[in-house]
Order: structure tokens, then sequence, then C-alpha cells
């Protein structure tokens, strides 16, 4: 099992777009843990779904948040993706997922886990021998051969035979089809890719899905060698549409592929309670892991400079500290004195400004040449606030320690250590 108190939440998904298989460019997001990434994984939506479907997103931030840093896309036509879907089939779909893990490896790092979800997971199980780097697989709802995908085209199954190509309803939404999608799907037996897999392999199946029978979960884990593991879904929906049903998949995933994967790294389990740890996660320019005691966070820099933007700046940091510290204090003071104080809110605005010309900076500025740091702290409270409070909350607001650092002069003292010792 993962320990889940050396890692932490995710942060904001990012965007991110690479060039599929077809040409044209597929968009996809990145969910990042909040701390160290123990491993990357892959993750392959449904049959003309997206990267945004509740089971995609759910998995994926709720594995971000242990640790597994998780890209999911948009296949080809699909989504946010560009290209016309009436030119995909399943081969394009396994050649999109292994562009999608070439786009990691130049860019991050190649993915460790494949996990893909309906027909996903059928294209996973064809692509994992063209991903090296892969430990381990997972499928959750997922066909054991690509033509079971067919019944989804009902009626004009014929048609598209007959005619070449038809537009159908998958879900309410229309597709074009042709017949090329129909023959390369018929083409394809996963049978001998499953048994050469060479991967630890996890098949999640609900047994009363209707749309792709569990028997598909029992052919896929009879042609597998171990190490392999099956897991029943319950009463899941074939979509995994309920969040519940999904964030246990996830939670599922997280500890069975930890066995596969080495430990997180030595060293950063936790900082002492007066230590604050930096490191960079080398997996971005500017990104750099922030250990706070049993705490984790991202720092970055915005894309404008290099960056990512997949946390916090440095000033940004600091204006938070200011924010953190003056709500805080508002509230100690309002616990000790017993009032009643309402929410409070803090927005705290950082720029550089012309010494000279700052004149609400007071003796912060005086004598001072260039530009210095100013901080706009603007304090809000919910609901009425009497009248004698307001001059009192400014006033303890102006005793927050932090605030009384920063327009204190500090000492920073800097050593350069090697890991064996002091330089």
């Amino acid at each position: 099992m993962i320990n889940r108190s050396h890692v932490g939440a995710a942060v904001a998904p990012l965007k991110a777009t690479f060039t599929g298989s077809l040409g044209t460019e597929l968009a996809a997001r990145l969910d990042l843990p909040a701390g160290p990434i123990r491993a990357f994984a892959l993750f392959a939506h449904c049959f003309t779904c997206s990267k945004d479907v509740i089971a995609a997103r759910t998995i994926a931030g709720r594995l971000a948040a242990t640790g597994i840093a998780v890209l999911r896309f948009d296949f080809t036509g699909l989504g946010a993706s560009d290209g016309d879907f009436a030119n995909t089939h399943f081969s394009s779909n396994v050649e999109d997922l292994v562009h999608a893990a070439d786009y990691l490896r130049r860019t991050w790092q190649a993915p460790a886990i494949l996990i893909g979800h309906s027909l996903g997971g059928a294209a996973v199980l064809a692509a994992a021998d063209r991903i090296p780097e892969a430990k381990a697989v997972v499928t959750i709802g997922a066909p054991a051969d690509p033509a079971h995908v067919l019944h989804n085209l009902g009626l004009s199954l014929d048609t598209i035979r007959s005619d070449g190509e038809a537009e159908v309803k998958i879900a309410g939404r229309p597709f074009r089809v042709r017949r090329s999608f129909i023959e390369d799907a018929e083409s394809h037996r996963l049978e001998g890719k499953i048994a050469a897999l060479g991967r630890a392999l996890l098949v999640m199946h609900a047994p009363l899905d209707t749309v792709v029978g569990v028997d598909n979960a029992t052919r896929i884990f009879i042609a597998a060698k171990h190490p392999k593991s099956f897991v029943s879904l319950d009463d899941a929906d074939h979509l995994v549409s309920r969040p519940d049903d999904a964030r246990y998949a996830a939670d599922v995933i997280s500890a069975w592929v930890s066995r596969f994967l080495p430990p997180l790294p030595a060293g950063i389990a936790a900082a002492a309670d007066d230590h604050v740890l930096v490191r960079e996660t080398r997996l971005a320019k500017y990104q750099c892991d922030v250990v706070a005691g049993q705490h984790r966070l991202i720092a970055d820099e915005p894309v404008s400079v290099g960056g990512l933007d997949s946390g916090p700046g440095p000033y940004e940091f600091l204006s938070i500290a200011l924010g953190a510290c003056t709500a805080m204090t508002l509230r100690i003071y309002a616990e000790h004195k017993k009032l009643e104080l309402p929410r409070v809110s803090v927005e705290v605005r950082h720029g550089k400004v012309a010494a000279d010309h700052c004149t609400d900076c007071g003796h912060a500025a005086e004598g001072r040449a260039g530009k210095i740091d100013r901080f706009e702290r603007i304090i809000s409270v919910e609901g009425d606030l009497p009248a004698e409070m307001r001059d009192k909350i400014i006033e303890i607001a102006n005793k927050c320690p932090v605030h009384r650092t920063l327009e204190a002069t500090s000492a920073v003292v800097t050593r350069l250590v090697q890991q064996d010792g002091v330089v």
C-alpha cells in the first residue's frame, strides 16, 4: 500500500497537446500530485467518450493524490482533439496511445502504468508491448476483442458494410463510421497479445455490466499469465459514472500498483517542524517539490517565463503567507476576546513600485532609491461589522507575525552543503 502520509493532494490538471497518429493535434490533461511523483500513468478512455468523463477525471485526480501522475487525452476526432472520427479505427487508437507515451517520455517521464476503460482497455492491451517502460496494465470494463464494440452500431452495421459508411447515434450523439472501422476491429485478436503481455495485469469489471459482459473479463484473465488480479466493481455501470465507484476503482489501482513501483525517493518523507525543504523535481524547468512537515506542495513559474504554472511562484507563496497569517491572527484575537467575528477573507497583491512614488508605503520607502516590494492587503468580512471593530481589525492585522517580518530587516544566512558533508 502507498503510505498516504508521504503524498499530498493533486494540483489543477495541466493542459497539453501532442500530435496523434493521423497528424492532428490531440488534447490532453496531465493530473500531477502536489508532491513527489512516484510514477506516470497513461489513461485511455471508453469508446466515443472523452478524457473528461467522470471515470477518467475522477480516477486521474484520485491517483494524482496518491503520487501517480496521470495523462488522459482525447483520441483523434473526439472531445477537444482535432481530426475526423470517421477516419479513425482501433489501430489508430493504439497508435494514438503510443504517441501519448512518446509525449510523456519526451516531456516528463515514460508511463509505468497503462489504464484503459472499455475499448480503451483493449487498446492498452494492444499497445503495451510498444511501451517498454510500462510495468503494469489495468483494464476497466474492457472487451476481450475490439470487435465487441461493433454491437454499438446496431442496425447500421449492415448499412456500413454495404454502403461503405453511415451516420450512427451512440449515446445520443451522431458519429460517421466507415467500413474500414469494422474491418479493422474484426482483424484484431487480443488473446496472443494478452498471453505475451509480460507485465502485471489488473482486470476490473462489474458483474452486471450490460454493455460489455463480464465474460470478457474472464477471457482476458484466463489468457493472461501471472502476476494478474481480478477485482469486481460490484454494481457499477459500464461507464463507472458514479463518483463513488470511480473513487473505489482508483483506490484499488493505487494499492495494487504499488507492488510494482519503486518506493518514494528517500529523504523526502517529512521535513523537520522548523524547516521547509524545496527540491527540484527535474520533471520540468522550474518545478519544485515543497515539503513542510507532512505537507506537500508544488512551486513553479508561469508559462510566460518558461514554467508550467503547476503551482504558485515564490512571490505568490510569500503573499499566501501574509494572507494566511492575517486571517489566522484576526481569528485568534476574536476567540481570545470572545468576539463574534464573521468569516474573514484576505486578498494580497504584490508588485514592484518606485520608492519615491509610493505615497502609502510609509517608512519602508524612506531614503530608498529604485523599486521596492509593495504588498497590498485587502481584508473583507462577511456580514455586518460594528463600526468600532473596523479600526481594530486593521490594528490587529498589522500585528500579524508575517507582516512584521516583511516590514523588519531579516537576516538570510546561506551555507553550501554536499551530500557527504559541508563544503
